[in-house]
Parts: structure tokens; sequence; C-alpha cells
């Protein structure tokens, strides 16, 4: 199932006129799935804040949200009428999501908080993708990667524990490519 989805994606990739190598189709998937991990984890910290009676403040704005605009749903269900593509996709990336990502760093307390490497993350890459079919297309195979890996996890734990493995190896595998390139 994992190898299908991200197979899949890089096909969507190397069809795209910005991406050229396999270096390219992992920046660019590990950006949406660590945004999409990043998500599920805000969610995960709320439910958990809710049963100790405590509120949680959340990392990154709503309409920043992965859920709000890459995943928007109403009454649970993907919501189509409102999802971002094309050219509207690819400017809000480009134009607001980025820089407002990117502006972490400067935001952050210290060097040591999540928020600073948030910042540091998104200061360093780029979109690389040019159409936002293409990147709508990758959108969808991560939602639909998420929705089997939650119906196969038989805890929020262990959902969350597979991801975060699952985030690890694409990070390392980018890092160990990019100091490679150097």
């Amino acid at each position: 199932m994992f190898e299908t989805t991200f197979k899949n994606i890089d096909d969507i990739l190397h069809k795209d006129a910005g991406c050229s190598s396999e270096l390219d189709y992992t920046e660019q998937t590990s950006w949406m799935l660590f945004l999409k991990y990043l998500d599920d984890l805000e969610q995960d910290k709320k439910i958990n804040a809710e049963l100790m009676f405590e509120e949680y403040e959340y990392i990154i704005d709503e309409k920043h949200r992965w859920s709000s605009w890459a995943a928007p749903k109403v009454n649970g269900k993907f919501d189509y009428d409102n999802a971002l593509t094309g050219d509207d996709l690819m400017d809000y990336v480009d134009t607001e999501l980025f820089p407002y990502l990117k502006g972490f760093k400067q935001r952050a307390e210290s060097p040591h908080t999540i928020e600073y490497k948030i910042g540091e993350i998104f200061g360093e890459i780029k979109n690389k993708i040019q159409s936002g079919y293409a990147m709508r297309d990758c959108l969808e195979k991560l939602m639909s990667f998420a929705s089997a890996l939650k119906k196969k996890s038989t805890s929020c734990h262990t959902s969350m524990k597979l991801r975060s493995r699952i985030w690890e190896m694409r990070v390392a595998m980018v890092v160990n490519i990019t100091h490679l390139a150097h």
C-alpha cells in the first residue's frame, strides 16, 4: 500500500515540468506529507487536551492547516466545491502557504521550538510542482493513503507511530540524497 501510493505520486510528479529527478519527487512528497502529519498530530493533541479539559493552541493557524487547504471537509466528507485546484492551488501554496510557514523561523521564541524548525524547513525547500492539477492529484493520493492507514490502524497511537516512522524515512532519504549531491 505505501509503496504503491508513493510510486503513484512519483509518477504524477514525473510528468510535472517542475520536478525532474527522484530527489525532487521525494522532496515534494515530503513537504506535503509533513504538513499532513503535522495536522494529524495537532488534531490528536487537541483531542488529548479536550480529554483533560484543557484548551489546545494550534501551531498552524486555521487557514494554513492541511485540513483547511488540502483536504477541506463538509459534514465529514471531502468538500470538492471548496478544494483548491489548478492555478488557485498553486497561487495559494506559493504566495500564502510557503511564506507563512517560512515566517515561523522569525516568529519562534527559540531555535529549539517546533515553530523554528518548521520555519527552517520551509525556508530551505521550494515548491517545485508547477501544475495545480498535479498537486491536487498528489494531495488526493496522500489523503487516500491516510484514510487507508487509519482504517488499518487499531489505535490512534499505532497510527501516529506508523505515520511518524514513514515521515522519518522520507526525511532521511532527502537528507542523505541532499548531502550526496553537495
